[in-house]
């Protein structure tokens, strides 16, 4: 928002200069984000009319002007747009233009030019401030100025303007008389509304134009005014100074008005050419389908039925809120003016805003609030301006369509809890004085019963006005102190603590943690050598993705693993060792899709060698290895390893189940050297996922203490032979069912193949530790337990003692 000082003045007794001013609004809360000083380029720069224009004697392409400038001067042009009666900009000679440049008498071809007449370019202001037809020629100055006078002045230039940085909420200060109020509640200067009710001449209103609201949702407020006997034609000096300020170009008096009392007042206005309104109707509607409409900058758009337009007996003439159409343009013809101010939804003018692309002063207002109450000032205040400055007569009455009527807002306040949250210890007179600055009526003596008023539709409850106390009083003066109360510990969920535990598990084992999206692409799937019926292949697919390679939800985390370990393979970047914690999606019909929590990992690679220990090869034991030891640190016992040849993007015979119990966590396996061709990967690699909440249901979450053993324990080795096919974890389980309670450990310590063990053979060799908590074993027991072994071995496995 854009804020011309002089302008401001008009308003409120502001003699602060602009800088300090700046200040104090931003330590209230209204946020100045520059300060911009108009003061042009250029010196000696004066109003003239021109009273003659002859031709050139000797020059086809110029003319000779007679230009009054406060004294007559000769002036030799070659501009395209100059005519007798004009007001233009006259360099006089001496004159200093932006950019250095000295003016100084000159002739042209035999004719003495006593100085310059100056387009927008020349004297360094925004072109698109001014008209089109001024941009390829000399700047045409308001028909009221001065000979003579000063043209930055006549401009305008002579300002400061201050550049307002808005939070949403601020609507009321989206207009000159919103931050008027917020100057005059600062500084205790008076403030000075401007008169509104405009002279009435002729019949009412209400018998020559009609209004009606078709679709009150979306319009709360309709109000309409007649002025008759217009003269379109170049808006005052000051008027157009103020625009041109504030950011807008000047067009002509009737719709500079209706965007003067915008930026004044905050109210959006429209004027309507009333001789052009098929049956003097306005009816407030939403737009047909397929109904289209072409709007003021000459461009036909189609409408549909979620957007507000304002039309006539026949057809639409104007998107309401947003812009006005072509068909009802005020154009220099024009006599009479329907004057439109209105209140529509803000959400239904964002919507109707982007969905044309179209986004303007007016529409930006309606997005943030209007004030319901303000809509018939404004259109007063219009109709006041063009009786003014267009010669217009207005209608009396002014036709008030009121639908939806504004329910008054009363705000209970505490003066004790304004305190209490402030920190403070203002008194309640005080906070008082505060709010009634802000022209809010403050009733009761504690608590108050604060009336908002209309304007200030930010204002809904008890925190909003000790905000309001806050920022008048001054941010600076509250006092700084610590929070009085403890603040809570943090607690987690349990599910929470367990993923935490998870993430530290993995890089305790030397995993790194990636984050992947949870987006992928068909062609993911594809690379797995997945099965049509693969239950993998049953994704959540997303309804509007950003591209094919992100349009289905993962299944699985293994796809995100692949790609972060080919792009670091492709920089080489190994050794590979990642994990990711994530959640994957799966389908569950209309129903939202579950989102179960897995754990997976994936290693490719050499572990780095040291001085005295040898570069290992990241294979399928060194992954399983760090399964165990993950498990081990989360106290997830019972977990087994079953070979297994039902992952199809696994090695087989390199690929296992894990389970506990009989439950199934996930897999683990060296990938399939069709997966590491697919994904490029160039070394082989393996991976694991488990599911992560299964494997928390078998955690013991809370530590057992076990005691030091008081009896010693009997420590005997074993070994066996069995075929080659036969797991050492089944041979493990017989060992461990057979030992019974006196079997307190098993390791498994040798495994050999060769003679003089059988061919197709292999030999097991354990570590077995027996003892009991409560006395000591005696050989014989042991013994016994022993023999046990090699007879449950020997039946269930076919085992023998190795010789």
């Amino acid at each position: 928002m854009r804020v011309p000082y002089k302008w401001l003045q008009q308003y409120v007794d502001v003699t602060l200069p602009p800088a300090e001013l700046a200040d104090k609004l931003t330590m209230a809360g209204l946020a100045v984000e520059g300060v911009e000083d108009l003061t042009p380029g250029f010196q000696k720069v004066v109003a003239g009319k021109i009273k003659t224009i002859t031709p050139h004697p000797d020059a086809d392409h110029l003319v000779i002007c007679n230009v009054d400038a406060g004294r007559e001067l000769q002036l030799v042009t070659g501009a395209p747009n100059v005519h007798e009666g004009q007001m233009v900009a006259v360099a006089l000679e001496g004159a200093r233009l932006p950019g250095g440049r000295e003016i100084h008498r000159a002739t042209f071809r035999g004719v003495v030019s006593e100085g310059m007449l100056c387009s927008a370019q020349e004297l360094g202001l925004d072109v698109s401030l001014v008209s089109p037809e001024d941009r390829e020629g000399i700047i045409t100055l308001p028909p009221d100025a001065s000979p003579g006078a000063d043209a930055a002045e006549v401009l305008g230039l002579k300002d400061v303007v201050l550049v307002l940085e808005l939070t949403p909420n601020r609507a009321d200060c989206l207009s000159i008389l919103g931050v008027a109020r917020e100057v005059a509640a600062i500084t205790g200067a008076p403030i000075h509304l401007p008169a509104t009710l405009p002279g009435e001449d002729g019949p009412e209103i209400t018998g020559l134009a009609t209004v009606e609201i078709t679709a009150p949702d979306l319009c709360a407020r309709y109000v309409a005014r007649l002025v008759q006997g217009v003269r379109i034609g170049p808006s005052p000096a000051w008027l157009q100074a103020f625009l041109r300020a504030a950011g807008m170009r000047p067009i002509n008096n009737v719709v500079d008005i209706t965007n003067f009392i915008m930026l004044e007042m905050g109210q959006p206005l429209h004027a309507f050419d009333y001789d052009l309104l098929e049956g003097h109707r306005i009816i407030v509607r939403r737009a047909g389908p397929g109904e289209k409409i072409t709007t003021l900058d000459g461009v036909e758009r189609e409408l549909d039925p979620e957007m507000l337009v304002i039309a006539d007996a026949a057809r639409p003439v104007a998107v309401a809120g947003v812009m006005g159409g072509l068909a009802t343009e005020v154009t220099p013809a024009t006599t009479n003016i329907l004057i439109e101010s209105a209140h529509f939804d803000g959400a239904s003018i964002r919507r109707t805003s982007r969905r044309l692309g179209l986004r303007s002063e007016a529409s930006t207002r309606f997005e943030r609030g209007v004030n319901l109450e303000g809509a018939p000032a404004a259109a007063d205040r219009a109709a006041r301006l063009m009786a003014e400055l267009a010669g217009g007569r207005v209608a009396p009455g002014r036709i008030d369509c009121y639908v939806k009527r504004r329910q008054p807002v009363t705000i209970e306040l505490r003066p004790e809890r304004v305190n209490y949250l402030l920190g403070t210890e203002l008194a309640p007179t005080t906070m008082k004085e505060l709010l009634e600055r802000l022209h809010l009526e403050v009733r009761g003596e504690g608590p108050f019963q604060v009336t908002v008023p209309a304007y200030r539709g930010d204002l809904t409850g008890e925190i909003d006005l000790v905000e309001e106390i806050a920022r008048l009083y001054g941010y600076n003066r509250i006092p700084v102190t610590l929070p009085g109360n403890l603040t809570a510990r943090e607690k987690q969920a349990p599910a929470q603590r367990w993923e935490e535990a998870g993430r530290e598990a993995a890089a305790a084992a030397g995993l790194a943690e990636v984050i992947t999206y949870s987006f992928i692409g068909p062609r993911a799937l594809d690379q797995l050598r997945l099965p049509e019926d693969h239950p993998w292949r049953r994704t959540v697919k997303i309804q509007n993705p950003l591209r094919e390679e992100q349009s289905i939800m993962r299944p699985s985390l293994l796809p995100g693993l692949l790609e972060v370990a080919g792009r670091n393979a492709s920089r080489r970047v190994l050794p590979v060792a990642i994990y990711e914690l994530g959640r994957v999606f799966i389908p569950a019909g209309s129903r939202r899709p579950g989102e179960p929590l897995r754990l997976a990992g994936l290693v490719m690679g050499t572990t780095p060698r040291g001085w005295n220990w040898p570069a290992g090869e990241m294979d399928f034991y060194y992954l399983k290895g760090i399964l165990e030891s993950i498990f081990s640190r989360l106290r997830v016992r019972d977990v087994s390893w079953e070979a297994s040849n039902a992952y199809p993007f696994l090695h087989p015979g390199r690929a296992a189940t894990i389970k506990a119990g009989t439950r199934v966590l996930g897999y683990l396996g060296e990938l399939h050297p069709d997966v590491l061709a697919a994904v490029e990967l160039p070394a082989r690699a393996c991976a694991f996922e488990l599911d992560w909440e299964a494997a928390g249901d078998l955690a013991l979450r809370v530590p057992r203490y076990e005691p030091l053993p008081r009896f010693p324990a009997v420590e005997r080795d074993l070994a066996v032979v069995v075929p080659a096919t036969t797991p050492a974890a089944a041979v493990a389980g017989v060992i461990r069912e057979a030992g019974g309670e006196l079997l307190r450990a098993i390791a498994l310590f040798d495994v050999y193949e060769g003679a003089p063990v059988p061919e197709g053979c292999k030999s097991l060799a354990y570590s077995l530790v027996y003892q009991l908590p409560d006395r000591t074993l005696t050989d014989a027991e042991v013994n016994a337990a022993q023999e046990r072994i090699q007879r449950a071995l020997e039946e269930r496995l076919g085992a023998s003692l190795r010789q």
